[in-house]
Parts: C-alpha cells; structure tokens; sequence
C-alpha cells in the first residue's frame, strides 16, 4: 500500500446496541488501520437523522443532515456494514443515503467496500445486491470480489466481538485491501 492516508468513513446500518453489524464494522475498522487509514465512524443511532422529507430542508437542511453530509465529503472511502430486513437495505441505512445524497452528492467519486452480517444461511446478499445498486447510482466505486457475507451471525462471533471463524477476518481483510487499493488508483490518476 502507498504511503498517503486515506480517510474512511465506516458505518453500520443499525441501530441496535449489540447489532451483529456493529460489531463486525468494529473489526473491519480494526482491519483498516493496519492499512494506514484513518478511520471515523458515523453512529446513525447517535446522529438521529429524522425520516427524509423535502419539505424539512425549506429553511435549510437539519443540522444532522449537514453533519452527515460533511462527513461523506470528507471520506475518501466508504466502509459499509448493512443488516438484511426483509430481503433488502434498512431503512435506517437507506434513509441517511437519500438524506446525504439530496440536492448535492458527497458520494460521487468515492469508493466503498460492503459487506454485512445476518442470522440467515444466505447471510447479506439481497441487501448487498441492493445496496451495490443504490450506490452506483450514486457515482460509488466498489470492487467486485471479494464479498463478505457473514452467515449465521448468531453463533459467528465470541464474547468479544471477535469473529469465531478467522476465514471472516482474512475475508474482511481482503475487501478493504482491494477498495483501497482501488482509492489509491483512484487518487493517482487524478493527480497525473
């Protein structure tokens, strides 16, 4: 990897205290560290962005809005965690990228690496599916492969929040490796 730090705007698509996604951004965030990045995390929980309405940002936009905003615009690079709820994104998560992306889009040009947890076999494929979906809409990069499905989420991880399996960690690894990877491109042929 090059030696420029690139910033990283993790989140999870939760609000839960003990989310099975929370604790695996908690990972991946550990994980890119070790790569040279600084990492934020942005609480959806804590921000209580309220439910997207055009209506709201007549008199300018709510401060949490603004707060979200800034802060995708100041990421180089997206680490999204997202549950499954009924076979797509949640609407927590959905409702912070309608709200970000309104009027102007911090995403565009960013690059995201997702991945989630889930108590199903299946593990996050149909929201990573919508999800890729709704960011290229966007303008957002993501690498194809690889993809982090955690499955099981139940029994994946031990008391501390680490991962039972260590496959999940080196498959975490792998993923944040390659997006900034693909960043660093990114940012260098901007330069040239």
């Amino acid at each position: 990897m090059k030696n420029k730090t690139l910033n990283i705007l993790a989140i999870a698509g939760s609000m839960r205290s003990e989310s099975y996604n929370r604790k695996a951004l908690q990972t991946a965030k550990h994980i890119a560290t070790e790569f040279n990045a600084n990492v934020t995390e942005l609480d959806l929980k804590t921000l209580d962005l309220p439910l997207y309405n055009e209506d709201l940002r007549a008199h300018g936009f709510p401060e949490s809005v603004v707060e979200l905003k800034n802060a995708v615009a100041s990421a180089d690079v997206l680490l999204i965690a997202t549950p499954e709820y009924n076979h797509s994104i949640p609407g927590v998560l959905k409702n912070a990228i309608d709200w970000a992306s309104d009027e102007t889009n911090p995403f565009e040009g960013k690059t995201a690496a997702i991945f989630g947890a889930s108590k199903t076999m299946v593990g996050t494929l149909r929201s990573q599916l919508h999800l890729r979906q709704v960011l290229g809409a966007l303008s957002v990069e993501l690498v194809p492969q690889p993809q982090v499905f955690i499955r099981s989420a139940r029994t994946a991880f031990q008391p501390d929040g680490s991962f039972v399996d260590p496959n999940i960690n080196q498959q975490l690894s792998q993923l944040i490796e390659a997006t900034l990877a693909l960043a660093y491109r990114k940012q260098e042929s901007r330069t040239e």
